[in-house]
């Protein structure tokens, strides 16, 4: 006996279990990987966007000058349109990079999708006990120890990417302004690559521990699986069932065309072989065979329907063995079943076909 009880959850799930789970918005997610990677790649497209931000406002500014002097409202209207979509064209890129890494990051923690059962109303959802019990619980502590995590690594960053500035800050009466400008762009894009960065990294610890939980709490008992594969596979006494109709069906079907059959090789009593010849489709076929009391019963239906029945062990076996119903014979056994339809031939020939025959030996 297992040391586990028999209600724990011990086994994993079952891929029905975790399509139904993603079909209810339970799954390993977390927003901020896609937060930081969008903050990561913006830093990349900020400099070009403020530049064409830049380029934009000091072109608005001479036709704003130019309408001041000589005051148009269609002109001042085509100045702000222009001013609109200037604007709106610079940021687009942003825009455009921000929406791909929000959706690829949302596909690399299980692809894109929507759960309508989320926002449902749920009145557990406003129970205090089970916020309590977040709050204070494991999920809790993790991201209690998440936000202080974070906190420290950005204050690091921070502090670092700071205290290289300041001594430029301190000599910047000596430089020119734009220098000044320059190395503070470049420090504050440093500042936000490195904590997108470290943020980064802890977004991927926080996504590997949702997934670990979110996978223990998917867990199944043994009892679990075994409802669940037998709700999919079926009833195993019902499938039994099932399959010993079948069987049926099928043999039956094969009795039917014993009648038609132009003989039937015997074992004699333990296998039974029905061949039927038409030289329209080739080569003899079988179209029932059985061993014991499946051919006691095509011996007893040959019987009642006059159907000739030739004893010859060595070829009764090597058909019953090698040849499936509806299936020819295979050619080397051609010249022995070729013998035996001629003798039944002549059994029919003088009118005593019917009944069991031996071959009498060349």
């Amino acid at each position: 006996m297992s040391g586990k009880p028999a209600g724990e959850k011990t086994e994993k799930a079952s891929p029905r279990k975790l399509k139904k789970a993603r079909r209810d918005g339970q799954i390993a997610h977390t927003p901020e990987v896609g937060s930081w990677l969008s903050v990561l790649a913006a830093s990349f497209v900020l400099p070009a966007v403020g530049r064409s931000l830049m380029d934009s406002a000091r072109t608005t500014f001479v036709q704003v000058g130019s309408v001041i002097a000589t005051p148009d409202t269609g002109r001042a209207l085509a100045i702000t349109r222009g001013a609109v979509t200037s604007a709106v064209l610079a940021t687009a890129p942003l825009a455009v990079l921000v929406m791909v890494t929000s959706v690829a990051s949302a596909a690399m923690q299980g692809g894109i999708w929507v759960a309508p059962k989320l926002l449902m109303p749920k009145l557990t959802r406003l129970n205090p006990l089970s916020g309590l019990k977040r709050m204070f619980g494991p999920q809790g502590i993790w991201q209690l120890f998440k936000s202080l995590g974070k906190l420290a690594v950005l204050s690091a960053v921070t502090y670092y990417s700071v205290r290289e500035l300041v001594p430029t800050l301190m000599a910047a009466g000596s430089l020119p302004l734009s220098s000044v400008l320059d190395t503070t762009t470049d420090a504050a894009l440093r500042l936000i690559r490195l904590g997108a960065g470290a943020g980064l990294l802890l977004a991927f610890v926080d996504a590997a521990v949702v997934r670990r939980r979110t996978n223990k709490q998917l867990r199944m008992t043994k009892q679990e699986v075994k409802e669940e594969h037998k709700s999919s596979e079926g009833d195993p006494l019902l499938r039994s069932i099932l399959r010993s109709r079948a069987l049926a069906i099928s043999r039956n079907r094969m009795m039917a065309d014993v009648p038609s059959a132009d003989v039937v090789v015997v074992n004699p009593t333990h296998v039974a072989v029905a061949l039927r010849y038409d030289p329209a489709r080739g080569a003899p076929r079988v179209v029932a065979k059985g061993g014991d009391h499946v051919a006691a019963r095509i011996r007893e239906l040959a019987e009642r329907s006059r159907v000739p029945m030739v004893a010859d062990v060595p070829l009764a076996r090597t058909l019953y063995q090698t040849c499936e119903i509806g299936q020819e014979i295979p050619p080397d056994l051609y010249q022995a079943v070729a013998t035996v339809l001629a003798f039944v031939m002549r059994l029919k020939r003088r009118g005593s076909a019917a009944g069991l025959h031996r071959m009498q030996p060349a």
